[in-house]
């Protein structure tokens, strides 16, 4: 199932992302043989406050005789109240820790000395949001090739902020405040010293900006006079009603004795955008205020990812995605967040503030004419534009895998167009390929593109090269792609297993940040050895944050983890040869312990995967006294399209079997315990947990399950992607049957791919977190489950957060969330 950014993110990147960002949970088996009981033996050792558990049974009866449990919180017994009290203290020892998001580096005339802003973000549980700050530092390089990072003291909060912009040279600044209620939309250009202007938006002229990173297009102008940017569209009339019934004219909703009625439904684009129906494209004038729709685009497309052109009557380029990609094309929007198989393409439009050319063009809606054009008419997608800094290229990226195939998500190619040096567009512009889709990746070789994101400016200094982030394996990695030559270099250090991602580009030198799952990120400069070898050494810089508390500290050192290959069982022949590669799997344990009791992590999508990036919520659960065992198995990302395309239709059979195969593999190493196995996972990751614990009913002592995929017939007809369901249980051929009205033969195969087949083999005690406002994987399915359970007399427990989405990445409900999945494997491994 597709996946929003949660801790268990795939693709858990330390930009504003993300990314991709992505939710990812856990599966376990073992051997038959070996699992037909859990062993009754105490955990040896746990890191509760370094308190142990007879010490915490001990006061756990004091606690008992001192209160009564009807005194105790809903849903808690006096044996968790010293679980949730030392847990919660560490948890939240993990949780106020700063995570790094966008940066941006600005040039001096000095060529050894530039400045960095780079953005903070820390959770405030109290608040229930992310609190954002701005950290400022000046950049010294010496000709020995080291540097200096001088940061200032004390980091600036931006409060109420929704998006900062700088400007192309760094001289101005552009802090967009979002409205939550009928309040104007504030844009505020800043100067060096002062507030230069501060332009309010009425509601009648536009919505809140789009500043998602997906739809996304906020853009400076070269002149840094205009900002392009997207919008939601300004509501549309409604009926106004009165004592008298409907008013035909004259109404306003002022009126005395009056009502604004409803008016016609109008489709959102899902999850994450429930408020959300129509981004428009908007241009302002810095100096007036004033603000212009860019005209000739149909309500049928939305658009996004604006950027401006260097040269051409054609002032702007950017994303559309039609709002019919519904079954046989109908007016339907399926959910967009996460999902790369939406059709899309690029389109040039005239600046709304130069004189309007006369040009015209096929493009229009029910017949009428517009100045809009067509950029990339034979590919099914493309996303992301970038023009290269002499103007002669337009770069982009493109999921056409996705979009063939109907997966979610797959492996991504790059293009690129050479831009009129005449800026007309009256031809046909030619498209060239820069990174092909890669089917089979030979040993330790490039595996494809796996992009969510590029930089603003994405270039080295010879104006060919872009760098960006792309998954390889396991590992997040930085890449440098030549777009004339179409070489691809991996510049992150090369026998790292550690996750890399671009932060910024200082001239040809890079500046990013490292982690891996038992390493707090961390910030490198990358710099280029010279301008003819393609190579870059990388320097730790220091950073003003505060030091981590001994505890932390020593969690982290007293881990390990390692990448771990894993053959596949039972190869078929009818397996394409890039399915027949081995998968992967991280394994995360203590350097002093091998017999601590395992959790086993899957991600969601499936198409996406767990990196070996740090996760904050992953480093609470192995502070407990666990081993963490992350499969990526066949249809993660960073393997190879036909690795990815051999899961869709094989769901609930390939995946399982993958993540029993890798339990199977450390429990023959002698690495863990087969007795005391546990398996967490969200949305795909929670239809994997729960798949598992039906299937291999006794090799999990407890699973955990947040937003689970349990029931697709039940799930097709409530969710925003429902074609999603198709696609994973039939393959390519689902598009075929993909339909609003799924027959019984569709509806009877759903249940049978479905974990709540296996519902009646089920022994497992079971902890479900369901997000209320889930429009993905609507709160119906995990509930139908965890009530089946209970109805078989299986212990479960179930936590619904009433405000929250597929994610549940509130802060409160996050910390809320993790805190019970420890406290309910502690319960059960403990045994």
């Amino acid at each position: 199932m597709v996946v929003l950014t949660t801790a268990f993110i795939t693709c858990a990147k330390f930009r504003c992302r993300s990314s991709i960002a992505a939710a990812n949970l856990l599966l376990v088996s073992a051997p038959p043989s070996r699992a037909c009981a859990p062993s009754r033996r105490p955990l040896l050792r746990g890191r509760v406050g370094k308190v142990s558990l007879h010490s915490i049974a001990m006061s756990t009866t004091k606690a008992s005789e001192a209160a009564p449990d009807k005194g105790l919180p809903l849903g808690m017994d006096a044996t968790m109240v010293d679980e949730y009290a030392s847990q919660s203290k560490l948890l939240q020892e993990f949780v106020k820790i700063p995570s790094f998001g966008k940066a941006w580096i600005f040039n001096s005339k000095d060529e050894n000395t530039s400045k960095a802003v780079v953005s903070i973000g820390q959770s405030d549980l109290l608040a229930n949001k992310r609190r954002k700050f701005l950290l400022n530092s000046h950049i010294s390089k010496s000709a020995s090739k080291s540097v200096d990072f001088q940061w200032s003291p004390f980091p600036t909060e931006i409060s109420g902020v929704s998006a900062v912009i700088p400007s192309p040279s760094g001289e101005k600044l552009l802090l967009v405040r979002n409205s939550e209620d009928d309040s104007p939309t504030k844009l505020e250009i800043w100067g060096p010293c002062q507030l230069e202007n501060e332009i309010h938006i009425a509601k009648s002229v536009h919505g809140s900006l789009y500043t998602d990173e997906w739809f996304e297009g906020i853009s400076w102008n070269q002149e840094e006079t205009f900002i392009a940017y997207v919008a939601e569209e300004p509501p549309q009339p409604k009926p106004v009603f009165n004592d008298y019934g409907f008013k035909k004219e004259g109404s306003s909703e002022k009126d005395c004795k009056s009502w604004k009625g409803q008016g016609d439904w109008e489709e959102t684009w899902g999850e994450t955008y429930s408020k959300k129906r129509i981004p428009a494209l908007f241009v302002v004038n810095i100096s007036s205020g004033e603000v212009r729709p860019v005209k000739g685009i149909p309500r049928s497309l939305s658009v996004g990812q604006v950027i401006w052109a260097p040269s051409s009557s054609y002032g702007l380029v950017f994303v559309a995605w039609s709002s019919d990609n519904g079954f046989q094309d109908t007016p339907r929007k399926l959910g967009i967040k996460y999902c790369y198989n939406r059709p899309c393409a690029l389109y040039a439009a005239p600046d709304p503030f130069r004189e309007e050319a006369d040009i015209t063009s096929t493009e229009g809606n029910k017949g009428e004419t517009t100045t809009m054009i067509k950029l990339t008419v034979d590919l099914s997608s493309a996303f992301f534009p970038r023009f290269s800094p002499d103007g002669k290229y337009l770069v982009f990226v493109s999921a056409k895998s996705a979009v063939d195939s109907g997966s979610h998500n797959a492996t991504n190619s790059m293009h690129r167009i050479e831009w009129p040096t005449d800026g007309k567009l009256d031809g046909s512009l030619g498209v060239a390929d820069v990174v092909p889709v890669v089917m089979c990746p030979k040993d330790n070789c490039f595996p494809g593109l796996y992009c969510f994101g590029l930089l603003r400016d994405p270039w080295l200094s010879d104006g060919q090269s872009m760098i960006l982030s792309s998954v390889w394996g396991s590992r997040e990695v930085i890449l440098s792609v030549n777009v004339v030559s179409c070489e691809v270099l991996r510049v992150s250090p090369q026998d790292s297993d550690y996750s890399w991602n671009v932060l910024a580009l200082d001239k040809n030198n890079i500046l990013a940040v490292s982690s891996s799952l038992i390493t707090l990120p961390q910030i490198y400069y990358g710099i280029k050895v010279s301008q003819t070898e393609k190579h870059w050494e990388w320097q730790e810089v220091s950073t003003p944050f505060p030091e981590l508390s001994d505890e932390i500290n020593s969690i982290l050192a007293e881990h390990r983890f390692s990448i771990l290959k894993i053959p596949i069982s039972n190869p078929s022949d009818k397996l394409a040869d890039g399915a027949k590669l081995p998968f992967e799997a991280i394994f995360v344990s203590h350097k002093d312990s091998a017999s601590n009791p395992t959790i086993v992590v899957l991600h969601g999508g499936p198409h996406s995967v767990y990196p070996s990036s740090y996760s904050k919520s992953l480093a609470f659960l192995f502070s407990q006294g666990y081993n963490l065992l992350l499969v990526n198995y066949r249809g993660s990302l960073g393997f190879g399209e036909e690795a990815l395309q051999s899961l869709p239709g094989n769901i609930g059979s390939q995946d399982v079997n993958d993540v029993l195969t890798a339990l199977d593999l450390v429990v023959k190493r002698g690495l863990i315990d087969p007795s005391r196995v546990a398996v967490v996972g969200g949305s795909h990751g929670g239809f994997l947990t729960t798949h598992l614990i039906g299937q291999a009913p006794d090799t999990f002592v407890a699973a955990a399950a947040r937003n689970p995929v349990c029931n697709l017939s039940l799930m097709v007809g409530t969710t925003d992607i429902p074609d999603w369901c198709f696609i994973e249980i039939y393959g390519k051929e689902g598009k075929k049957y993909f339909s609003e009205s799924p027959s019984v033969d569709d509806l009877c195969q759903f249940h049978k791919k479905s974990p709540i087949s296996h519902i009646s083999k089920v022994k497992t005690p079971t902890l479900f977190l369901l997000g209320a406002q889930d429009l993905r994987v609507p709160v119906s399915n995990g509930l139908q489950y965890a009530r089946a359970l209970k109805e078989r007399g299986i212990e479960s427990k179930t936590i619904v957060f009433p405000e929250d989405i597929h994610g549940i990445d509130k802060p409160q409900s996050d910390f809320e969330s993790f805190l019970n999945i420890g406290v309910w494997f502690k319960k059960h491994l403990s045994k």
